[in-house]
Order: structure tokens, then C-alpha cells, then sequence
């Protein structure tokens, strides 16, 4: 028999109180106050920790968003434990009835596996052209991705998509990728960002394995290259880059890239790239338009089964304009808000949460990132700069890096230059190491949220 809350032990109370006080350390009062606040421990059997959670939506959140960092906290503080799960409860007056225990499992409202990539192909399948939403703005991207896939290799080679941050382009051309995966047998596919083509270049050169490196990419039938950009100024990626496009093309292989902008405006893209690049089709993927922006809001409410008003979409697709990627964000915070409470939400409430999530559209400099991170750190502004690794300064001065790339755009040997006059290798390193711990650190997304807050 479990022993019931009403009887826990002393220890068992201070063994929770102490997890609280360090998981309020690494997270927002909003977030403490949401996901722990009216959290205990049921009881500790066989090395297992069961917690007691108010609802199945919180349950699903800290089993996915923090189930890591909380065992590991009561394992630091207890060498016993070895498991930890969650159990829903409902209290009645003084009286708390317990349901069966959960493991942790994926939230089934949020779609949380649609992050995990085929490790074959790297491709992620929730891009598909079944949930890709065309719309004047994109119908002519979506034909051409079309007429790629009915003709490989020969219609449209290389497909050239580009378009600012958030238009779709990643979408599209992974569905590509992943409608050739699934209905021509026998083709290989491969998607990869040029970020990652450089740096898998420049470890080939520095391990001496050149030849692998040319092997590893000749192989596939078909090559889905994101945000080509990057390779600005990198003349011995490019050229490697070149002789992989020609060694593809002229075995009549499909090609596909995308980029912010039009190949012709890359500055430091060698003129023979720009001319490959030319000779197949290149196209635009401009904001979406109002009706389009609807359109999308109404698809992914429907495929998450959440219930708007049309004033309420109107109200969205008038309030988030141009970025796809900020309209999937409020909608999935709508979603939580709307399983939280318990009801559909009102104009009002829609009201104040894009007023807390939609941030106005300003351009920040590299001076005001700095200072934001200064504040939050209790640092000087003048350490960031400085030529220093002690820990302290270290980690704030590489989520800066992170900042500027992701939020701002900026270059990465523009961002070494400000911060110091450091190599962009640095900066490439800074971000890469950031980017790779946000996803199994939520403390680190605190912080950065927070940062973002100050902007």
C-alpha cells in the first residue's frame, strides 16, 4: 500500500521543498507558479518518486519539459532514487484521490514528436505538402516543389526557394524530401542545413579526410540544402560546394536550396555558384496576405482540435503578420491556455496573450544585446568584450552570440567582430553549443526568454 499525502514523512516533505527551491532558481516566477506550485510527492517506493500533479496537461509539460532536470535535482540530493513519475489528483475538500500513476509520456495535444528527425534522411516528417498551406503568396513555390518531385532531376534543377525568416521555405523543401522518401523507392534523400556542410568541410580538412567528405554527399539521389546564405564569403566551401553540384547535376540529380534572399544579392557568392544556380528555377516566397495568414490559422487549430471563434482568427491573422513560425507559436499558447482553463477563450483573453507574445518588430543592436545581458548576469558590459574564460562571463557572452544570430540576423564574423574582434569560428561554436543545449536544458530557455523580455 502507498502511503497517502496526509501521511508523508518528514523527509519525503523536505526532499520536495528542496527540489521547489532549486527548480525556482531555473525557471520564471510565471512558470513556477503554472507547473510547481500545487506539486507534491504521493510517495517514494522502490527508488521511485511519484509526484502529484493538479491536471494531465501539467503532468505531460513537466514530464516533457523538465522531467530530466527535476530527477536529476533528487538525485543529487538523494542517491536512492533511481525513477520518477507523475500522478494526476484531485482534491476534494481535505481529502486527495489518487488515479493510476503515468509514465512520462508525449503530450497528445502538442505535437512534441514532430521535433524528432529520420536519422537516415534527416528530415523531419511533419513537413509534408498534406500540411503545407498554399496560399497566393506561396502557390508558385508550391508549384514548382511540384513539378521537382513528378519530374526528378530534369524540371526545375536545382529548385532555388528563398524568402525572409518564417515564410515556409524549410517547410517546402523538406516535404519534398519527404514525398520522394516515401513514394519513389530506391531514391535517397538528404537534408542538411550549409552551416552544417561547412563545418563537416572544415572538420574533413582538419582531419585529413577530404575524400570522405566528397563521398559522404555524392552518394544521394537527391541533396536539400537550408539556408545556403551562410556560405557568404567562404570561398573554399563554395568551391567545394560547385564541384558537388556539378558531379549531382551531371548525373541528373535533383538539387534543391533555399536562402533569405535571391541568389544574386548573397554578398561574397562566387559568380559561378549564382550562374548554377540561375540555370534551373528560382522563386519567392513573399509574406503571406491576410487571407492566407486565416487560412494557415484555421489548419493548424484544426489539426491540434482547437475551437476559435471567427472573430478570434480574424483577430490573429489581422495581429501576427508575415511570420508563420510566430502564428504556430501563439497558437500552441493558446492551446495551453485553452486546456489550463478549461474553456474556450474570448476575444479578451486572445487580446492580452498577443499583446504578452507577439513582440513589436524592432532592430537590435549588438550594443543592446550586450546590455540586456550584462543586467540579467550581473556582469559588466565590458567583460563580454574582454578576452576572458572565466565561467561567469563565458556562458552569458555565448548566449549573446546566440542572440545575435538567431534573433537578429547578424553575421557570424560580424558578430566576432563586435564582441571582441574574435574568429567567426568561435562565434559558429558559441551558437552551435547554445542552440544544441536548448533542447534538453529548460533552464536555458528561461534565460534566454527572459533576455529576449529585456530587448
Amino acid at each position: 500500500m502507498s502511503r497517502a499525502v496526509a501521511n508523508l514523512s518528514m523527509d519525503d516533505k523536505t526532499l520536495w521543498e528542496k527540489v521547489l527551491a532549486s527548480m525556482e532558481t531555473m525557471v520564471s516566477k510565471a512558470n513556477f507558479s503554472t507547473w510547481f506550485k500545487n506539486t507534491e510527492i504521493t510517495k517514494l517506493e522502490d527508488g521511485v518518486v511519484y509526484v502529484a500533479v493538479q491536471n494531465a496537461f501539467v503532468r505531460d509539460w513537466l514530464a516533457n519539459k523538465y522531467h530530466k532536470t527535476i530527477l536529476k535535482t533528487l538525485r543529487e540530493l538523494s542517491g536512492d532514487i533511481r525513477g520518477l513519475e507523475y500522478t494526476v489528483v484531485k482534491s476534494d475538500r481535505n481529502r486527495i484521490v489518487e488515479k493510476p500513476a503515468i509514465k512520462a509520456q508525449p503530450a497528445a495535444a502538442l505535437p512534441l514528436n514532430d521535433h524528432y528527425v529520420d536519422q537516415e534522411s534527416n528530415l523531419n516528417p511533419k513537413y509534408t505538402f498534406d500540411s503545407f498551406v498554399i496560399g497566393p503568396f506561396n502557390e508558385l513555390a508550391y508549384t514548382a516543389a511540384q513539378s521537382v518531385i513528378k519530374d526528378l532531376g530534369r524540371v526545375y534543377n536545382p529548385l532555388f526557394v528563398y524568402g525572409n525568416t518564417g515564410h515556409g521555405k524549410t517547410h517546402l523543401i523538406q516535404a519534398i524530401g519527404n514525398h520522394i522518401k516515401s513514394s519513389l523507392v530506391g531514391k535517397s534523400v538528404y537534408y542538411l542545413t550549409s552551416e552544417r556542410f561547412y563545418l563537416d568541410f572544415v572538420n574533413a580538412m582538419q582531419a585529413n579526410r577530404v575524400p570522405v567528405f566528397k563521398e559522404k554527399y555524392r552518394k544521394f539521389d537527391v541533396i536539400i540544402m537550408d539556408d545556403i546564405q551562410f556560405l557568404s564569403s567562404k570561398e573554399s566551401t563554395q568551391q567545394e560546394l560547385f564541384h558537388l553540384f556539378n558531379t549531382l547535376h551531371d548525373g541528373g540529380r535533383q538539387i534543391v536550396f533555399s536562402s533569405d534572399k535571391h541568389p544574386n544579392f548573397i554578398p561574397g557568392l562566387e559568380d559561378r555558384l549564382k550562374s548554377r544556380f540561375s540555370a534551373g528555377m528560382i522563386v519567392d516566397i513573399p509574406p503571406p496576405e491576410l487571407d492566407s495568414r486565416l487560412a494557415i490559422i484555421r489548419a493548424k487549430t484544426s489539426r491540434l482540435g482547437l475551437e476559435l471563434t471567427e472573430d478570434v482568427a480574424t483577430f490573429l491573422a489581422m495581429a501576427i503578420e508575415g511570420n508563420i513560425r510566430e502564428i504556430e507559436g501563439v497558437i500552441n499558447t493558446v492551446l495551453c491556455q485553452t486546456q489550463m482553463k478549461g474553456h474556450t477563450l474570448g476575444l479578451i483573453e486572445i487580446k492580452n496573450l498577443v499583446k504578452l507574445n507577439v513582440k513589436p518588430r524592432k532592430n537590435n543592436s549588438v550594443k543592446d544585446v550586450v546590455k540586456a545581458i550584462s543586467s540579467y548576469y550581473d556582469i559588466e558590459e565590458s567583460d563580454i568584450f574582454e578576452k576572458t574564460r572565466r565561467k561567469e562571463v563565458v556562458r552569458p557572452r555565448q548566449i549573446a552570440m546566440y542572440i545575435l544570430r538567431e534573433d537578429c540576423g547578424v553575421s557570424f564574423p560580424m558578430i566576432g567582430e563586435k564582441i571582441g574582434g574574435r574568429d567567426h569560428s568561435t562565434v559558429l561554436h558559441s551558437y552551435e553549443k547554445i542552440k544544441e543545449e536548448l533542447k534538453t536544458d529548460p533552464s536555458l530557455e528561461q534565460d534566454i526568454a527572459q533576455v529576449r523580455a529585456m530587448l
